[in-house]
């Protein structure tokens, strides 16, 4: 019987030997098993220096990002772009409605034009006084035909009726070349400026406006003329030229509408 306390205290002593044994001896250098299966690199070791490789999923998350920030900056040109094209249309429908009005009275404006005698020299695209009379066209050869100018400068005018700009201010300058001393060319030579002003050519349409005082000193249509020559030194950024013109306007032409407009306006620039 005291064997068996014997035996047992073997067994006890010999098992932890045993269990030290079955551990897989490693060495140093870790080789091809560490880190161990299931071990991430985005665990507690990553290694000195290493960087985490990026997976499919970070790769398109990258690449979304990416897009996100280009599509954003394509739309805020978009609306940049939106709002001058609106820009550009609010001026261009306003250039018609004011043509259109005007052309409520061409009709009659195509008569012969009551005489009107400026008080002072009229002023040129570049605000400077100019002599009216010794600008006016050299007279054609061909002699007059008041039928035959009247459906020359009709055929001019429905083009603007129509709408057709472009050839109808080819036609209203074929008109004063072919007819300079018509009665109809003063009424022409302004439309001429209305024309262009129309397809947005501000230079032309200044020096259009310019030339029905400095040919046509003492036409109908002078007045008129002052006060577009002044909108378009307006929108092309010379205040200074179009207050000179409109106040002389204003001095010259008293008791026109185009001198009411022109003090109306007056007031509004800086």
């Amino acid at each position: 019987m005291r064997k068996c306390p014997r035996i047992l205290t073997s067994l006890i002593v010999a098992l932890p030997l045993a269990a030290v044994a079955e551990v897989p001896v490693v060495d140093g250098s870790y080789g091809s098993s560490y880190p161990p299966a299931g071990y991430g690199t985005s665990g507690a070791y990553a290694g000195a220096g290493a960087q985490a490789p990026v997976s499919a999923q970070g790769e398109l998350f990258i690449q979304l990002q990416q897009m996100q920030q280009e599509i954003a900056q394509l739309r805020g040109m978009l609306e940049e772009q939106q709002n001058e094209i609106a820009r550009l249309k609010q001026e261009s429908q306003a250039r018609y409605q004011d043509l259109d009005s005007r052309l409520q009275g061409g009709a009659a404006g195509a008569q012969a034009p009551a005489q009107n005698s400026p008080a002072g020299g009229a002023i040129d695209a570049a605000g400077t006084p100019v002599a009216p009379a010794s600008q006016a066209p050299a007279a054609s050869n061909e002699p007059a035909d008041p039928a035959k100018e009247k459906l020359y400068y009709d055929a001019a005018f429905d083009l603007i009726k129509a709408k057709d700009f472009a050839k109808a201010g080819q036609a209203f300058e074929g008109f004063l070349r072919k007819f300079p001393q018509s009665q109809y060319a003063g009424n022409a030579q302004y439309w001429l400026g209305e024309v262009n002003l129309a397809n947005g050519d501000l230079q032309g349409a200044g020096k259009a406006f310019a030339q029905v005082a400095a040919s046509y000193p003492t036409h109908a249509k002078v007045p008129d003329s002052l006060f577009k020559l002044a909108d378009v030194e307006q929108r092309l950024g010379n205040t200074d030229r179009a207050k000179g013109i409109l106040q002389q306007l204003i001095a010259q032409y008293p008791g026109t509408s185009a001198a009411q407009l022109a003090q109306r306006d007056l007031q509004r620039l800086p």
